[in-house]
């Protein structure tokens, strides 16, 4: 099912066709399962939906999954254009992705024993890899605020990557999930 936005944009493509509007291609690509779909421009790949693709993001590289195939769409004159695909996933990029799932659950572990280790009242929710392993990025739920900074510098050491803990809410812990 795709998301009210998306699908807002494709009909006004439809409607638009006939004025005299420069068109642009899109996709759209979704990083988790029920995750918001991120629209970007296939260049002059062959994408078709479920395919999945690398793609630079805020957080960087990341591997996602074609959820609307090739649209045209009326270009907007005040908005920027969408950031193209890097390109489409490989066997070895599917299985890195695999292998970052794997690293995640340890992950997990490890940040576990270290909560517990400096007796830090915080609830950890969920671990990601970026793609390129350049960051990881850990969510958590407490009640207020919590001086993790000898937990970030634990973190750095064993895993010698750049460490991101953001607190998340009640509603986006149970997006996470």
């Amino acid at each position: 099912m795709q998301n009210p936005a998306a699908s807002d944009i494709i009909n006004a493509a439809k409607n638009l066709r006939e004025e005299n509007f420069t068109l642009q291609k899109i996709i759209g690509v979704r990083f988790k399962k029920a995750g918001k779909i991120h629209l970007f421009d296939p260049g002059d790949e062959d994408i078709q939906r479920g395919d999945s693709v690398i793609v630079e993001t805020s957080r960087g590289l990341e591997c996602g999954e074609v959820a609307i195939g090739v649209r045209e769409i009326p270009a907007a004159e005040n908005s920027p254009e969408p950031r193209k695909i890097s390109r489409k996933a490989t066997p070895a990029d599917l299985a890195r992705v695999e292998e970052n799932h794997r690293l995640e659950q340890e992950a997990f572990e490890i940040c576990q024993q270290k909560i517990a280790e400096h007796e830090l009242p915080m609830n950890l929710i969920n671990v990601n890899y970026t793609f390129d392993l350049n960051k990881i990025i850990f969510y958590f739920t407490a009640e207020g605020r919590v001086d993790f900074r000898a937990l970030v510098r634990d973190l750095a050491y064993i895993f010698h990557t750049r460490i991101d803990l953001r607190q998340v809410g009640v509603r986006d812990e149970a997006k996470l999930l």
